[in-house]
C-alpha cells in the first residue's frame, strides 16, 4: 500500500499516508466496506444511483451497518470516481503537449 500510495504524487490528503505500514489498515473498515457491496444488487452496484431509502435500509441490514453508513460509502465512491476523472483528464492534458 504505501509503495502504491508513493506512485500518486500531489494528490491532496496523501501526506497522511507517508510512512504508513500495511499494518495501519483498519481491517474492520474494510470488512464494512466488503460487506455493503456484497449487499448490494448488481444494479446497485453499476448504478449507485438508483438507491433509494428503502434500498439502503435494505443494504444496511443485510451488512451490519446502517444507513449513515452506506451513505459515507457512496459519497466516498462519488468523490474517489471524480478524483480519478480528473486525474484521467490531467494525463490526458499532459500527453497532448
Amino acid at each position: 500500500v504505501q509503495d502504491i500510495m508513493g506512485m500518486l504524487p500531489g494528490i491532496p490528503g496523501m501526506g497522511k499516508f507517508k510512512g504508513a505500514k500495511i499494518g495501519d489498515i483498519d481491517e474492520g473498515k474494510i470488512e464494512r466496506t466488503k460487506a455493503i457491496i456484497l449487499s448490494m444488487t448488481k444494479k446497485e452496484r453499476k448504478d449507485p444511483s438508483v438507491l433509494n431509502y428503502s434500498r439502503k435500509q435494505r443494504i444496511a441490514k443485510g451488512s451490519g451497518t446502517t444507513v449513515q453508513d452506506i451513505n459515507k460509502f457512496i459519497n466516498s465512491f462519488e468523490m474517489t470516481q471524480k478524483l480519478m476523472k480528473k486525474m484521467q483528464k490531467s494525463e490526458y492534458q499532459q500527453m497532448k503537449k
